[in-house]
């Protein structure tokens, strides 16, 4: 989306929309992704969490390992209500008297826009879990504060948040590395004393303003991402009086 290339021209009479190569199945699958959004957001800015609920699949914590892996959710922070799920290669059967293996850690923050879905979503869960199967890592999937309850900076504190959590040896035994999507590497390192941030993978990153670009103009229309859904989302997201450019409009 932060492309500034300019779009190929459409011949006269002809109006075509980007196709990207998928199944059948998978294009259905987004587009009910893109129903329950539309069908669940307001024009006034607010989301119709009750319906929201019906339609995201809610997947409950396994303590009982699963092909290799459980998981339990866990408070982060008792003042914010703050919770993540917590993913574990952990093999059935095995003696819960040996302590486990030291585990590298990787910190989740799901996609939705800072406003849809969960740690508890189903295509989150399975995600999560496959990454702890293949990964032979542990994988903490923050459930953070989203919008239009609560706007910028919530979600971001909530990230950096989560990864004092994993720094206090009390909470997570204070070692692993981890990567994230919220919280910029140097900002997470001034928080940490026991925890060493290794990298950080952003999956499907977003930029947004209030020019348009190129690639926003050519893939308006696109499943998941249009221009009407992606304007709503930034205006429920940034503080009151702000916009795409960081400047107050008070």
């Amino acid at each position: 989306m932060s492309s500034d290339t300019t779009p190929t021209p459409t011949p006269p009479g002809r109006r075509t929309k980007p196709k990207p190569s998928m199944s059948r199945l998978m294009r259905l699958s987004l587009k009910a992704v893109d129903w329950a959004t539309d069908s669940t957001r307001r024009a006034d800015g607010t989301l119709n969490r009750l319906a929201l609920s019906v339609l995201d699949l809610y997947v409950p914590a396994f303590s009982s390992p699963c092909r290799g892996v459980a998981s339990r959710d866990v408070l982060v922070h008792p003042p914010t209500c703050l919770r993540a799920r917590l993913f574990y290669p952990a093999a059935a059967g095995k003696d819960e008297r040996l302590p486990p293996p030291p585990l590298p850690v990787i910190v989740l923050f799901h996609g939705g826009g800072f406003a849809f879905l969960s740690a508890a979503s189903a295509a989150y869960d399975v995600a999560c879990k496959q990454i702890a199967r293949y990964a032979s890592a542990a994988v903490l999937s923050v459930d953070y504060r989203r919008a239009p309850k609560h706007r910028c900076p919530a979600a971001y504190d909530d990230g950096i948040t989560a990864l004092r959590y994993l720094d206090d040896p009390k909470n997570y035994g204070g070692g692993g590395g981890g990567a994230g999507a919220v919280p910029p590497l140097d900002a997470a390192r001034c928080y940490l004393d026991n925890v060493r941030v290794a990298s950080l993978i952003a999956i499907q990153p977003f930029f947004g303003s209030e020019e348009r670009t190129g690639s926003e103009l050519r893939l308006n229309g696109a499943l998941i991402v249009t221009v009407s859904r992606t304007d709503w989302m930034w205006r429920v997201f940034l503080p009151d009086g702000c916009d795409c450019t960081h400047d107050s409009t008070r």
